[in-house]
């Protein structure tokens, strides 16, 4: 039976609907469309109050309705193509309307690439060598421990025995999914609350690979299951256990929740990113990472005059779903952590996009974009956006920055931060063998073939890691920090214990190291001979390439509140 809506198998009962939190229209059946119709899925969102007059709108254009969400104020519709979505556009009642398509992909960027492929790589970024013996710290704590830069700039390392956290503090990884096989997330890893909201798609639209093969019947994969890896490295970084293997996390006590929103391809899709809210919101989940960006537009756009009206309903359908989603989950207790972005750009300046609409591949434009265009969620409200520092704690060349849209730095790793490049200097976190076993990344033996990939034994037990940078790796060590402030100071909850998500904010806020803006502001980066300038604007309480400052665990861990 084909899909109804992205990652969201099409349903025949009322019960079925309404296990997704969907509501079939009352009085009207579960229709199908005329044979021989050319149709597609759709998420219209309507005004507040204007759900009758949208449904009514969805028959008026010859579509169908198939549920609504309440929740969220949208209804799943069957139609066809531009002239049912234009019709939907003149409704003064519909705010948005998108298909069933890819609206974005991780933000992180292998240590090993040359910096090309999904996740906003930065063409200069360069192939990684093989680290220096004199690159790597003597090695103490957990066996990888040498290498986390990140946990000791941050105090992370220090902060374990003071405030580990709690397993009353669930933390949601909306992502590619996690490992939760590998021995260092399994002992964390909450296999029972964890859900997959997608479908694998083996090709895209024109019939181009996508996702590939499908490894499972009905290629829905299993809870515990990352076939990109994105996801597991995230997790890991939060919340990877002190348990004699491989590395820590910065809050090794926590519970890793997985909620699967993105493709083994890593792409994501909008309707499992709303499912992947409201369920973490429903659920009682703490504080949830988002290391991805919505697209197909870069920039989200409501009026945009280069745009068609169907491509401006779709981007009004991004902002608004989406914000009705994340709102929903804060008004729950769910503190939000975003990556800013890896495209090395003053989002508060955008001047052009050239990468939109992204998907299908070929579609992409060149168009004017200005402040009043987002990128989402990193800019959605109530969001906590977060940029990415190098070792040096100099801001990433390629992190996004902005004084309106940073609020923390956190370490994600830079390759050029140093002479030369080298590996080490991104962020080490676990990684699935299987993944790696797929792209090449391991021989025959089980050793690893590129300096991103290290291999940690316990007699014929072995766990994988690799070096990865970008401001996904960000996000992840301020939603750790998010967890540790939780768990000292949350009050008894649904899923275990909550804290109003404003004050985490401010906690973090509060926490954070203060930076200040480089001298001269006008930081200039050197890339293989060429440069590139970045402008810092802002204080030392507040500036665009730090934001309110770096994440401190160790002040989290002993703040007094």
């Amino acid at each position: 039976m084909r899909r109804v809506a992205a990652g969201l198998a099409a349903l025949t009962t009322a019960a079925a609907l309404a296990a997704c939190g969907l509501t079939a229209p009352t009085g009207d059946p579960l229709t199908r469309p005329a044979a021989g119709t050319a149709t597609a899925e759709y998420l219209v969102f309507y005004a507040d109050g204007g759900r009758g007059e949208a449904l009514a709108a969805i028959e008026r254009a010859g579509g169908t309705t198939v549920a609504t969400d309440p929740r969220l104020g949208y209804a799943l519709a069957k139609g066809g193509g531009d002239a049912f979505v234009n019709a939907l556009g003149s409704s003064p009642s519909v705010v948005g309307v998108s298909t069933d398509r890819r609206i974005g992909f991780a933000s992180a960027r292998s240590a090993g690439r040359d910096g090309s492929g999904p996740g906003g790589a930065h063409p200069a970024t360069g192939r990684a060598t093989h680290p220096d013996a004199t690159a790597l710290a003597a090695e103490q704590g957990e066996p990888l421990a040498g290498r986390q830069w990140d946990m000791r700039m941050i105090g992370a390392d220090r902060a374990h025995a003071k405030a580990p956290g709690t397993r009353k503090v669930l933390v949601g990884v909306i992502d590619t999914g996690i490992d939760g096989r590998h021995p260092d997330i399994a002992p964390n890893f909450n296999r029972e609350l964890s859900r997959n909201f997608v479908t694998d798609r083996p090709k895209d639209p024109d019939g181009d690979t996508l996702d590939g093969p499908c490894e499972v019947s009905g290629c829905k994969d299993p809870v515990d299951r990352d076939d990109d890896g994105h996801g597991t490295h995230v997790a890991g970084t939060i919340a990877s256990p002190v348990n004699g293997i491989g590395i820590a996390g910065v809050a090794p006590q926590v519970q890793l929740v997985n909620l699967r929103a993105g493709q083994d391809s890593g792409f994501f899709f909008l309707k499992p990113s709303l499912d992947a809210l409201t369920y973490a919101a429903d659920i009682g989940v703490d504080v949830v990472n988002m290391s991805y960006y919505v697209d197909p537009w870069l920039f989200n756009c409501a009026d945009n005059p280069a745009d068609s009206k169907k491509q401006r309903l779709e981007q009004r359908a991004v902002i608004t779903g989406m914000q009705r989603a994340l709102d929903y989950a804060r008004k729950k207790g769910v503190t939000l952590v975003s990556a800013l972005g890896n495209g090395a750009t003053d989002l508060g300046r955008p001047v052009v996009d050239n990468a939109s609409p992204g998907y299908p591949r070929g579609q992409e434009k060149v168009r004017k974009v200005t402040n009043a265009c987002l990128n989402v969620p990193a800019e959605s409200k109530g969001v906590i956006s977060v940029s990415a520092v190098g070792p040096s704690g100099r801001k990433a060349l390629y992190s996004d920055y902005g004084v309106e849209q940073t609020d923390l730095a956190a370490p994600g790793g830079d390759l050029l931060d140093g002479k030369g490049t080298s590996a080490t200097r991104a962020i080490l976190a676990p990684a699935p063998r299987d993944a790696l076993r797929r792209t090449g990344k391991l021989d025959a033996s089980g050793k690893p073939k590129t300096a991103d990939v290290v291999r940690d034994c316990r007699g014929d037990a072995c766990s994988y890691y690799q070096y990865l940078e970008g401001t996904s790796m960000a996000a992840p060590h301020a939603t750790g920090v998010a967890a540790l402030l939780i768990s000292r100071f949350g009050k008894p909850g649904k899923g275990g214990v909550t804290l109003d998500p404003g004050t985490v904010e401010r906690l973090l806020h509060r926490t954070a190291t203060p930076t200040a803006c480089p001298k001269p502001r006008a930081y200039v980066y050197k890339i293989y001979g060429e440069t590139e300038r970045h402008v810092c604007e802002g204080g030392k309480e507040k500036n665009g390439f730090y934001g309110h400052g770096i994440v401190n665990a160790w002040k989290a861990a002993t703040v007094v509140r």
